[in-house]
């Protein structure tokens, strides 16, 4: 048996999507921008493709910006906030996946700087200390991602919005692991940029969006064509298009369900976790209110197997991730761990799942991992 618990790095692409895209691959090969008929049915499966992703978020479809991943979406984003409005200050945290960090350490200049938010040893953001960054007279933007893709930690996403309009600041967030996990209303939220990737939920890699609230201006990222309004040059991934909103789709005909299902298999594993070691720990916080339900991060006991913990795991046939980067030959560890003082000589492991996982992987998974411990733990 062979399972796959590693959905927060790519999730599997559902059956119901590659039937939507074949038709796409086989007949609808027409550029988009051109005026004959082969042209103009590519075109208007990316314009239905975009007004159906459009009405699942509560937005209009012109806020819609397809791009070609949630890192893509993301650094539109930043470039938007600094070239077009004016930003010169950018308030993020130590937490955050390197599409942000890493973005935010390159917009860094002696005209634009960046403020790291506090965060506690769970990962939630101090909003008190948010508050205090905001009071500052610069033109800012504040970027925090909805849930910590490696220790699951929920962003209250609200208050920061409220906090953000308070101080005149924009507000941009990383909601690539929540998309299709929880419902957004984006003419209740109150938020400037937000951003997808499809093959987190189901759908294929390669194809992403961006919404830009239609009250702000948004940089040109990619120069060269006037595809999406100008903003990003490049004949349009279509099939990727129709094949990102058929996933949307899937997910929204049962989200709540999908979410009691996947919720209920990752406190059954906690509770079966907890029950065999004495020594366990969980990074991030675990209470549903509180926690994305598709990502658990584990730390087990030390080991003489704990060095090679995840490669051990794949040879059991389970596909899982560390919480350190070093198991795929990295020479600096986590810095979403190292950032809430988590004891990195441990070994630490992100188990994720979708609504396709099963109780029956969720045990399976558990026999593999007590049978790397039972002679540390007999």
């Amino acid at each position: 048996m062979s399972v796959y618990l590693d959905n927060a790095a790519t999730t599997p692409i559902a059956p119901e999507v590659i039937e939507a895209m074949l038709p796409v691959l086989k007949e609808g090969f027409g550029n988009p921008s051109s005026a004959h008929s082969y042209g103009r049915k590519s075109k208007a499966l990316i314009e239905t493709s975009r007004r159906s992703i459009a009405k699942h978020l509560n937005c209009l479809p012109s806020e819609i910006i397809f791009t070609s991943g949630g890192t893509e979406a993301d650094n539109m984003a930043f470039n938007s906030a600094v070239n077009q409005m004016g930003v010169t200050h950018i308030v993020t945290s130590k937490l955050e996946h390197h599409a942000v960090g890493h973005t935010a350490e390159h917009m860094k200049s002696d005209a634009v700087r960046v403020s790291y938010v506090n965060v506690c040893k769970k990962g939630n953001v101090d909003l008190k200390d948010l508050e205090r960054l905001l009071q500052y007279e610069d033109k800012t933007l504040v970027s925090l991602m909805h849930a910590n893709n490696e220790i699951s930690t929920l962003l209250p996403i609200d208050k920061v919005s409220e906090l953000c309009r308070k101080y005149n600041a924009l507000f941009h967030s990383d909601t690539v692991q929540t998309m299709c996990h929880y419902k957004f209303d984006l003419k209740a939220l109150d938020i400037d940029f937000i951003a997808g990737a499809a093959h987190k939920f189901h759908g294929p890699k390669g194809i992403g969006f961006l919404y830009i609230n239609k009250d702000r201006k948004a940089d040109v990222l990619i120069h060269g064509g006037a595809q999406e309004r100008g903003l990003r040059g490049g004949t349009e991934n279509v099939y990727g298009i129709v094949g990102m909103a058929k996933a949307m789709d899937l997910a929204y005909e049962d989200l709540l369900g999908h979410k009691n299902h996947v919720q209920e298999l990752k406190t059954y594993m906690i509770n079966q976790l907890k029950e065999y070691f004495n020594t366990i720990n969980f990074h991030g916080e675990t209470a549903p209110e509180k926690s994305l339900y598709t990502v658990l991060n584990v730390c087990f006991p030390k080991n003489e197997k704990s060095s090679v913990l995840l490669f051990t795991l794949d040879m059991k046939g389970v596909a899982v991730s560390g919480g350190s980067a070093c198991s795929s030959g990295a020479s600096k560890g986590s810095h979403v761990l190292e950032g809430i003082g988590a004891d990195m000589e441990r070994p630490n492991v992100r188990f994720s799942f979708s609504r396709l996982t099963t109780k029956e992987e969720i045990d399976f998974a558990l026999d593999q991992v007590k049978s790397v411990f039972e002679k540390t733990l007999a």
